[in-house]
Formats: C-alpha cells, structure tokens, sequence
C-alpha cells in the first residue's frame, strides 16, 4: 500500500525527469550568489546562550491534517518567529502537497535576518541547486526518500555549491549513510513517514548515538515544552516546530516557552 512518502516522492521523481535544464549551468549560477546565511552556527549560538535552539516553520498545509493556517501571510510570521527568538527558519516550498512555493521562502527571508532551511522533497541535484538560486541557506535531504549513493552525491553538489544540508535520519542505518555524506547537521524524525506515530523513544535512542560534533535537530511532534525539555535532555541542540507554532495564536510566546524549557 502506498504511502503519502511514495506519492510525493512518485510525483517529485516525475518532475525531475523531465527537467532537462543543464546541471553544470545550474551549479556555476548557484556558486556566483550571494553568501549564504549560516545555519548550523545559528542553531549552536543559541545553544551557547543557554537555549534549546527552534527552527520554526512556515507551513500552509500537510497531507494528513489538511489546512494549518492556509491563508498565512510568510512575513508576518517570520517576522513573528524572529521576535519571538527562533534561531532559523524552515520553509515548505512543496506547492501540490503542502500549499508552499518558492514566494513563501523569498518573502519570509526577505523580511528578516535569520538562516532559511528550505523544506522540500530533494530528489535531483538540479533541486539541490534551486534551493541555493532561491536564496535558501540551508536544504532537506531525507534519507529515507533516497538510496545512499544518491544521499552522498546530493550532498556533495550542496557542499559545491556553498549551501548546509539537513540529513533527516530516522535510525542508525541512516545515521550510517548521513555520515558517510559528510553530514554536519542530522535531524531525527520522530514522526513515522509510513504510520504517522511519534515515537518520542526513538528520538531520545538516537541522540545517544549521533556523534557529539554533530549538531542534533529533533523533528516532528513537539507538542509543547515538555517534549522540548525531554528532546533538550537527551542532547539535542534544536528542534524543529511547525504545526505546534503555525497554529498558535501567539507564535512569539509559545517560542519563548520551547527555548527556555528545562526537564524535569
């Protein structure tokens, strides 16, 4: 039985066959823009002033809630997410699925000075390099929408090209193939890609195994800051938040409550 995973994947693989715009033009246009903003440095200056750091993000829609907040103004609520002290940004850019587009990313990094992680499906290096022509800082790789050998060269055009990587891992198989990219940023999903369940345990195993030069990002089912202390105690240095924060009434406050958030 196919999953959301299989269909959006199905779709993205489509679009990229039939892109026959030249890789090497791309990846020069890319490497002449301007310096990127640094993501991971944001995420662990955070951590430095004794913070658990937040990627907040900028989402519409999702295949399995529907509308979140389909009619949001991107930068008012990075304009919002940055007075409320998020380290960085993630902006979904998937237009069929999620509701995104490449306007939310530019007009949400326009109106603020924070690193922007573009939140996308990456299945093509021509992918990797839009992310880097459309101004984003930093992009997604999912391992478990790649084959390894595929994760490691996607990798190796967005170090060419000057933009971070986030290598979402949901165990350590994965945790093997992201660090054999070169991975300096992984994030763990807790959120099952083919159940839908949080599995909080999960998130607190691999922290222990993720090595300790690597900058740990939790994703997916922070509900409050209760799971955020529990994600900060295990060793995580930033946690990602989109549903919990788009959905707020007051996104600054609820922001506030997750940096500072201690365990019990």
């Amino acid at each position: 039985m196919a999953t959301y995973l299989d269909r959006i994947l199905e779709r993205h693989r489509e679009v990229a066959a039939a892109d026959g715009r030249d890789v090497a033009n791309l990846a020069q246009a890319a490497r002449a823009m301007p310096p990127t903003r640094p993501f991971a440095e944001a995420l662990l200056s955070a951590v430095d002033r004794g913070e658990l750091a937040v990627i907040s993000e900028i989402k519409r829609r999702s295949p399995s809630k529907g509308a979140l907040n389909a009619e949001l103004d991107p930068t008012l609520m990075a304009k919002s997410y940055e007075l409320g002290g998020a380290a960085a940004l993630s902006v979904l850019t998937d237009a069929e699925f999620f509701g995104g587009s490449i306007d939310d990313l530019q007009a949400a990094r326009t109106g603020v000075l924070l690193p922007v992680l573009r939140k996308d499906f990456t299945v093509d290096a021509r992918d990797v390099c839009d992310a880097r022509l459309m101004g984003a800082d930093c992009l997604l790789l999912i391992a478990a929408a790649l084959s390894p050998s595929e994760l490691i060269d996607l990798h190796a055009v967005a170090d060419d090209i000057g933009i971070e990587v986030l290598v979402e891992i949901h165990d350590e198989p994965e945790l093997d193939v992201a660090l054999a990219a070169g991975a300096r940023l992984v994030g763990v999903n807790q959120r099952d890609l083919v159940t839908f369940e949080v599995d909080h345990e999960r998130a607190v195993r691999m922290a222990g195994v993720i090595p300790s030069d690597v900058v740990k990002v939790a994703e997916s089912g922070v509900r409050g800051p209760v799971d955020a202390a529990a994600l900060h105690a295990a060793g995580y240095h930033a946690v990602l938040v989109g549903e919990t924060l788009v959905t707020a009434s007051d996104p600054a406050s609820v922001l506030h409550t997750l940096r500072f958030c201690r365990a019990e």
